[in-house]
């Protein structure tokens, strides 16, 4: 999963946490399950610039049963 973080404000960005959403859809395309997980943001990101991060998403092999797949379909960002 790939994130870019814009900073429009006018001072850096210095620290936060980015928590990613994994849902795990069926056939049919039914939500099962999500699974989260949290990294930090790549800071500093200066004043008006980006700054992109890829994360590898691991799900257990036993939430995932045949058939269904993984979808990472949320990214939300804690400023700190």
């Amino acid at each position: 999963m790939t994130v870019t973080f814009a900073n429009s404000g006018g001072t850096a960005v210095r620290s936060g946490t980015v928590t990613l959403g994994t849902h795990i859809i069926d056939l049919l395309g039914i939500d099962w399950s999500t699974v989260t997980s949290t990294e930090p943001v790549p800071a500093p990101v200066a004043p008006g610039s980006r700054k992109a991060k890829t994360w590898t998403v691991c799900v257990d092999a036993w939430r995932v049963p045949l058939g269904m797949h993984v979808e990472t379909r949320v990214a939300t960002v804690d400023w700190s």
